[in-house]
């Protein structure tokens, strides 16, 4: 008998992997979005350097130890696309919102990290318009522009990517990246806050502690945390 119902089994009907806005998705736009954030510093830092000393300077600007990951550009990216995404905002708006939303996590990370671990990763006093030297109007109109960008051309293209991963592929990347980010974090920010309680003379009181004072010293946090400057 013949199938009377040929679009039964299409391609189009079969389930895409991490279809529509699920945390799946999320949490994928959130590794690309940490990683074109970290080539987006390096490229900045690199023209800067070049600008100023006539050599340019590769730095690579990470927010964790392992791997190419400026988490402050993924976490942006991800929180964007989870509230811009829910209504059709005009483009005025995606930007507005956008650079209100890139401004306040700057501002919150900055304050975050020096409440916690004692340290800045960057530092606007010196800049026009600064907001306590954690971001400035100008970055602000920055990431509004990245974001319009992002959601109306980048987005698009790369939810299309995602979705076209075979679901079982798909189901077995996502388990294993997301262990691996939450190890990643989890050994990296409490390096950050073991290396500021041995700026405090605390000594370790656990294994955990001495673990982290072997194979996490100051020499070796120096190499992934380049532009963090510790506060007095």
């Amino acid at each position: 008998m013949k199938n009377q119902n040929p679009q039964k089994n299409s391609p189009e009907s079969s389930p895409k992997f991490a279809e529509g806005l699920c945390f799946k998705k999320l949490f994928f736009i959130f590794l690309i979005g940490s990683v074109i954030g970290t080539i987006y510093e390096d490229i900045l830092i690199f023209v800067r350097t070049w600008m100023e000393t006539g050599v340019g300077v590769w730095m690579t600007h990470r927010g964790v130890i392992y791997g190419p990951f400026n988490v402050i550009y993924g976490f942006g990216a991800a929180l964007m696309c989870w509230l811009l995404l829910r209504k059709p905002y005009k483009n005025w708006q995606i930007f507005l919102y956008s650079a209100l939303m890139g401004g306040a996590v700057e501002y919150l990370l900055s304050l975050g990290q020096e409440l916690v671990i004692g340290t800045r990763s960057w530092d606007y006093s010196n800049q026009i318009l600064d907001i306590n030297g954690r971001t400035t109007l100008p970055i602000m109109l920055i990431w509004g522009a990245m974001g319009l960008v992002f959601m109306k051309i980048v987005y698009p293209w790369v939810s299309s990517l995602i979705e076209k991963i075979p679901p079982a592929v798909g189901e077995n990347l996502f388990i294993a990246l997301l262990i691996f980010m939450i190890f990643n974090m989890v050994v990296s920010w409490s390096a950050l806050i073991r290396q500021n309680l041995r700026h405090h003379e605390i000594r370790p009181l656990t294994p955990i502690g001495e673990f982290y004072d072997r194979y996490y010293p100051d020499e070796f946090l120096r190499k992934y945390y380049t532009n963090m400057e510790r506060r007095q």
